[in-house]
């Protein structure tokens, strides 16, 4: 079989072949999504909570109203969203990280929660503190289960093999707790500089995994 020259997705007419035409829809409302998406996060972390709203959403999306409540229903089924996003560790970071010594792998975690947490500072802060929404039980659900992936992606990246028990699974998500802490120390307070959060995040993990890890195994 022959490679395709580009012009596979054309009739003999030039028009797109039906095949391309469908991809192409199929892709522009995952687009629309995203923009909607990128634009709530950036609103829900200016403002708090009772301060946005799903027109102001809309407008600064350039859609209609009823394209949000499309794709994500209620304006807090909207925030649940966001703060999901904000705060739960995409397997792509995983997939990334060198297949060095536990010492690099480390680096390389920590120095993409920072990265991360800098770029979208304002965003994860709101999302962290809930944004005027704390106590609410459903923002609260969604919080707890996005330091749950973020402690099994710890454990996934640096932890020992086989399935982690309860008690890793408590140490890593006490893990996750304090990287939180010690980032709004960083970003909020102005408590610490970045190389000193690095340093106390790295040093504590590497430790974890050397010495605390092994014992509770």
């Amino acid at each position: 079989m022959a490679a395709g020259n580009g012009q596979q997705n054309r009739s003999s007419t030039g028009r797109a072949a039906p095949a391309a035409v469908h991809r192409r829809r199929r892709l522009e409302p995952d687009a629309r999504r995203e923009q909607i998406m990128s634009v709530a996060v950036r609103l829900f972390g200016e403002r708090p909570y009772a301060d946005v709203s799903t027109t102001d959403v809309a407008r600064a999306s350039g859609v209609a109203r009823g394209l949000v409540n499309h794709y994500f229903g209620t304006k807090k089924e909207l925030y649940l969203e966001v703060v999901r996003v904000m705060l739960t560790v995409p397997g792509v970071a995983l997939e990334r990280l060198p297949r060095g010594a536990p010492a690099q792998r480390v680096d390389a975690i920590v120095t993409w929660f920072l990265d991360v947490v800098s770029r979208h500072s304002t965003s994860w802060l709101a999302a962290i503190t809930a944004g005027g929404m704390a106590g609410d039980g459903d923002v609260d659900r969604v919080i707890a289960e996005a330091i749950d992936v973020a402690a099994d992606s710890v454990l996934a990246a640096v932890g020992p093999a086989g399935r982690p028990d309860e008690a890793l699974r408590g140490m890593a998500r006490s893990y996750v707790g304090l990287a939180t802490c010690t980032a709004r120390e960083w970003l909020q307070r102005g408590a610490l500089t970045r190389e000193q959060v690095h340093t106390l995040l790295t040093t504590t993990l590497l430790t974890m995994v050397e010495k605390v890890f092994p014992r509770a195994t």
